[in-house]
């Protein structure tokens, strides 16, 4: 093929909206919300990243003889390691400790997102590859110690490999619909002291509150302003200080509201407490909680019980329930393996990543036949069957 020309842009703006779009979700029917040039430019626009987040704006493109744009990477220049879910605090130390400077890194990813999706956004094999190729002589171009391709799908995986990036192994939750006709049969699919567990739980959590779940024009400012609230106070907690801007909700307000399902309790008239969730395709992306005061048993309600429920409700294949938490399990999700790539420019670094990566990957194969064992589900064989296999 003709070959291309690689640059790096300072804003996803300097790229028209439905080249992104096309390149970044081809197939509509499983479109990643997060992945959309909508999504993407609004964590530009409202200064989520930029400015002195530590997420400056340097995605990848590549262009053809014409001047089109070939393909496209998210990528950002990232002076700390915040906001990304797959931890490599460990490795900034070591860099560190043997003399190197860690920061600043390249991060291809959604931020403060993790969920899987496609990174080397283009139509061909030959585009991905001189994308992946592009993401190394980014290192040396920008001066980073690396480059880190978060939640990559597998095919994406497979060409970062055979361009000499590192495969790192992580473990999500997912509820995996099996065409249940309604919340009972799901319940039904679970072992008799697991399915009174949660019935137990939901009539807890649910007891004097009020449920709703919002979409499209049933989304008002009142309950982002309610809800923005509660993420700010678990933001506090968690993270020192909120991601997300007020302005930004606002954005995904006005440009995907049909594209967000957002869960909100109420007590005595006010809104107490509220989960955030994307739709995409055929799958509900659990996201953000927060609350104002504790209720036994209400976050797993809204983030997790409320997901399957409106998953199943809307024929949904499958609820992706965020980063981390094995407690997610008793709850009818189950693990699933997401996978990253890593590069580093120092020979002996990347190396030593890759050694330790390789023995890494062994223990996660292990830990997930380990958590498979826990699962909530009658133990047979085609359900555990269903349950690995199932999209």
């Amino acid at each position: 093929m003709p070959a291309l020309v690689l640059s790096l842009t300072p804003t996803i703006s300097a790229i028209d909206q439905p080249i992104w779009d096309k390149l970044a979700n081809p197939d509509k029917g499983k479109a990643n919300p997060f992945l959309c040039w909508d999504f993407l430019q609004a964590l530009e626009q409202t200064g989520c990243v930029g400015g002195q987040t530590g997420w400056q704006v340097c995605h990848l493109c590549a262009t053809d003889e014409l001047g089109e744009i070939a393909g496209v990477v998210p990528l950002y220049l990232k002076s700390h390691s915040m906001g990304e879910y797959v931890f490599d605090h460990g490795w900034a130390h070591a860099y560190e400790q043997a003399g190197g400077q860690y920061y600043p890194k390249l991060q291809s990813a959604v931020p403060f997102t993790p969920v899987t999706g496609a990174r080397l956004l283009a139509g061909s094999v030959d585009v991905k590859t001189t994308l992946a190729q592009g993401l190394r002589q980014a290192v040396q171009d920008t001066g980073a110690s690396s480059v880190h391709v978060t939640f990559t799908e597998e095919d994406d995986m497979q060409i970062l490999e055979d361009s000499g990036f590192a495969r790192r192994s992580d473990v999500q939750y997912h509820f995996l619909n099996q065409g249940y006709d309604d919340y009972e049969a799901f319940l039904a699919s679970l072992s008799s002291r697991k399915r009174k567990n949660l019935r137990k739980e939901r009539a807890r959590a649910q007891d004097g509150i009020k449920i709703a779940r919002l979409r499209g024009d049933d989304l008002k400012g009142e309950h982002w302003d309610a809800f923005y609230a509660f993420y700010q106070n678990t933001g506090m907690r968690k993270w020192g200080q909120p991601y997300l801007t007020r302005e930004f909700f606002e954005e995904i307000h006005h440009r995907m509201r049909d594209q967000v399902l957002l869960v909100m309790a109420s007590l005595d008239g006010g809104w107490i407490a509220g989960a955030l969730n994307f739709i995409g395709g055929n799958t509900i992306y659990g996201r953000y909680w927060g609350c104002r005061q504790h209720h036994p048993g209400l976050h797993f309600e809204l983030c997790y019980h409320q997901a399957i429920e409106a998953a199943i409700t809307m024929k949904f294949a499958r609820v992706e329930a965020g980063a981390q938490g094995e407690h997610k399990i008793a709850r009818g999700y189950v693990p699933v393996q997401t996978h990253s790539a890593h590069f580093f420019y120092d020979p002996g670094m990347h190396e030593s990543v890759k050694s330790y990566l390789e023995q890494e990957r062994v223990l996660v194969d292990q830990d997930v036949m380990r958590l498979d064992q826990h699962t909530p589900f009658r133990k047979n064989a085609a359900t555990l069957s269903l349950l690995r296999n199932g999209d």
